[in-house]
């Protein structure tokens, strides 16, 4: 197997036990922004797994759907969530802007949008570029915060 491609992911994952990721509905998003949404989901499942399941015991995979699945199943907007890509490509990023403030940002190029205590989050930048370099600040950098959040 190669270690370089994504994990896929569960056929019918619990929902219940999930961190959610969510990419746009709309071509852009996949082409620009599901390379990132695959590389969050795989580095959140890593640190799930090496963590153990004792330790978090309600939250045990990372699952990447669109925007349109999203909104408009309940159940998954309970769950911690992080958004990927720009308010223009993805309607959770547009509906989180000015209800999530800006944890870090490159004016012009990316942003990272996380409060301490939420489990919510959304990476995005002007560019697929600026949302790659939204996704790595974030793993570097908040992802253990909210983590943490998600308890």
């Amino acid at each position: 197997m190669n270690d370089t491609a994504p994990s896929p992911q569960p056929l019918d994952p619990p929902i219940d036990r999930c961190l959610v990721i969510v990419v746009g509905a709309h071509l852009r998003a996949e082409a620009g922004d599901r390379p990132s949404a695959r590389l969050l989901r795989d580095e959140v499942q890593r640190r799930l797994e090496s963590r153990g399941a004792g330790e978090r015991p309600g939250l045990d995979h990372a699952l990447i759907c669109t925007d349109l699945w999203y909104l408009n199943q309940p159940e998954l907007r309970r769950r911690p969530t992080i958004s990927v890509g720009p308010p223009e490509v993805n309607a959770l990023t547009a509906y989180l802007a000015d209800k999530v403030g800006s944890a870090m940002a490159e004016a012009g190029e990316w942003v990272v949008q996380f409060e301490k205590g939420e489990p919510m989050a959304a990476c995005w930048g002007t560019k697929p570029s600026g949302t790659a370099k939204a996704v790595d600040v974030f793993l570097d950098r908040v992802l253990e915060s909210f983590l943490s959040s998600c308890a």
